[in-house]
């Protein structure tokens, strides 16, 4: 197949979920004799890369504006996407409905992940939740394949707009990775920390978590991954804390993220919205006992394999009976192993893809 990759970051991942599924999916299709093409924004991706791990890339402009950098980048990468010949063209996020109509309307065999709910996201004033719900509505219309990663929004898509949708999850790594310097370079110790990695925006709750440490009897660090292009008010109040076990790395990606995964004493899933979270995934894949925010999409993913909570009060209890108790929390992280194992490999998701897709392309 002639496979092309539109609405991400681009390749190698450098940021979120959408831009791993890339990567991830993209090299195993490559892998298998598949011509796969990424599309990537030229800010994250460096000028000369045109390949990587099988996979060729294309880097185009996108501007700097929330509102409008991924529409229009995909909007770029569906122009010149027409001129290639591909056999299936994946979009990733329903915002991008505005390409995936002139992808259609030029005959293009368009697959839409629609993602999760996006107009729940606080970060998003009214007019862009408005966007977020037209596109969820208009999507569901489109002469095109819906992919959702949860259950749970699948639901949504045949409740509010009578749609099918297919549900592929997303995958994640499933062996620890031995320490390479990363967690000295951190000021970290093996088993002797506790893991936040999301985007640093409202709905994901940081400042949540930070509360809830600071009721907790430990001397274990509190170690937060990620950031945000949009958000510096509110990563500024997350810095203002003045509980120093709190310590911000930023984005960390490829190896030294896999090694953060492999060796914390516990993770914290915080996040309200979305589908399923390539993160809580992630930390499932590596045997992580896990702390989540009690929301549908985070049940239907972790099942029994980790311990719920609603708000700081609550984190907080399990978070220290975790720290407290070394046969509950290993018990946990065995379970939650064993469950990604079960459903979200990578290689067994990559496989049901390259059927399915085999079989749209034979139509």
């Amino acid at each position: 197949m002639r496979l092309a990759i539109l609405g991400t970051r681009g390749v190698p991942a450098n940021y979120g979920g959408f831009e791993t599924f890339a990567e991830q999916f993209g090299r195993r299709m490559a892998e298998r004799g598949h011509e796969v093409t990424v599309y990537g924004r030229n800010r994250y991706i460096a000028r000369g890369l045109n390949t990587y791990r099988g996979m060729r890339i294309i880097r185009l402009p996108a501007p700097r504006a929330k509102y409008l950098e991924t529409v229009v980048h995909t909007m770029f990468a569906a122009i010149h996407a027409i001129g290639g010949r591909y056999d299936i063209v994946y979009v990733c996020n329903s915002a991008n409905v505005p390409a995936v109509i002139l992808l259609r309307l030029l005959g293009r065999r368009v697959v839409l992940n629609v993602d999760g709910l996006e107009w729940q996201r606080a970060k998003w004033n009214p007019i862009g939740k408005a966007y977020y719900r037209l596109c969820a509505w208009a999507a569901a219309r489109l002469p095109v394949h819906l992919v959702t990663d949860a259950h749970v929004i699948q639901d949504y898509y045949a409740r509010a707009y009578g749609r099918r949708t297919d549900y592929f999850p997303y995958g994640t790594d499933l062996e620890p990775v031995p320490d390479d310097g990363t967690l000295a370079r951190f000021g970290l110790e093996p088993g002797r920390y506790v893991l936040y990695v999301s985007r640093l925006e409202p709905e994901n709750n940081a400042d949540v978590v930070i509360d809830a440490y600071a009721r907790v009897t430990s001397d274990l660090p509190l170690a937060i991954v990620g950031g945000a292009p949009y958000a510096s008010d509110y990563i500024a109040r997350l810095h203002a804390t003045a509980d120093p076990r709190v310590r911000f790395l930023g984005g960390v990606y490829g190896d030294g993220y896999h090694v953060l995964r492999s060796h914390a004493a516990a993770y914290v899933q915080a996040t309200e919205v979305g589908g399923t979270h390539p993160a809580l995934v992630e930390a499932m894949g590596f045997g992580n006992v896990i702390l989540a925010n009690d929301v549908p999409e985070h049940r239907e993913a972790l099942g029994d394999a980790g311990r719920y909570y609603r708000g700081p009060a609550a984190l907080a209890r399990e978070l220290q009976a975790i720290l407290d108790d070394s046969e509950l929390a290993w018990e946990l992280g065995r379970r939650a192993h064993a469950r990604a194992r079960a459903m979200f490999g990578w290689d067994a998701i990559a496989d049901g893809y390259e059927a399915w897709l085999t079989g749209l392309v034979g139509r």
